[in-house]
């Protein structure tokens, strides 16, 4: 099964790409929203993270997001040991995905794609790029975000200009209509590169 990596930075529209391709027939695994389904139903990932965060990383047995984003924002020691602690548990619920999936490829979107290094298990990799005041007032409308919040986290992903040099296609997401065309575009040329390494 190919593998096509798709990233890009907070306010891009990554989530809006990937359910374009899920809409002409691609299966997509959205990591941050199984992450989040596993932050609150594993036993595990729970203790782990109450030892990190303290009690208050969970209230009425819920996960506390805004105390962990508040705890992470401008600590990136405790944002690291946070994801040392959640990712490999996303990396194994990944493959169990991966391996019920039917169909030429699969969309894996990940935030931090390279930051975290999973780009290196993508046959492919797709970043979503738009202009950065853009991404700003997006993020600001979807999260009720102060600027400073979403330029915090800005400073802990890599830039566009690095994500572009290692990836094999971008898809430049200011109109909707003209991201469908690249979404379009890019499964054509995907299933034509597929189709010719069978033989």
């Amino acid at each position: 099964m190919i593998i096509v990596g798709l990233t890009g930075g907070i306010g891009s529209g990554k989530t809006t790409v990937a359910k374009t391709f899920e809409t002409i027939g691609v299966p997509i695994y959205i990591a941050d929203e199984e992450a989040k389904k596993l932050m609150h139903k594993s036993k595990v990932l729970k203790r782990q993270l109450i030892k990190l965060f303290g009690e208050k990383a969970y209230i009425d047995n819920k996960l506390n997001r805004e105390y962990l984003a508040n705890a992470i924002f401008n600590n990136k020691a405790l944002l690291k040991e946070m994801n040392a602690i959640v990712h490999p548990k996303v990396a194994r619920h990944f493959k169990k995905w991966l391996a019920k999936q039917d169909g030429p490829y699969v969309i894996k979107e990940v935030a931090i794609l390279f930051e975290n290094g999973s780009y290196k298990s993508c046959d492919y990799i797709i970043t979503v790029t738009a202009p950065r005041e853009e991404r700003i007032k997006r993020v600001i409308k979807r999260d009720t975000s102060k600027k400073e919040k979403v330029l915090a986290i800005m400073k802990n992903q890599w830039t566009d200009e690095e994500k572009v040099k290692k990836s094999h296609y971008v898809i430049e997401n200011i109109n909707l209509e003209d991201t469908k065309l690249q979404v379009s575009e890019i499964h054509n040329i995907l299933l034509k590169k597929i189709s010719k390494s069978k033989f």
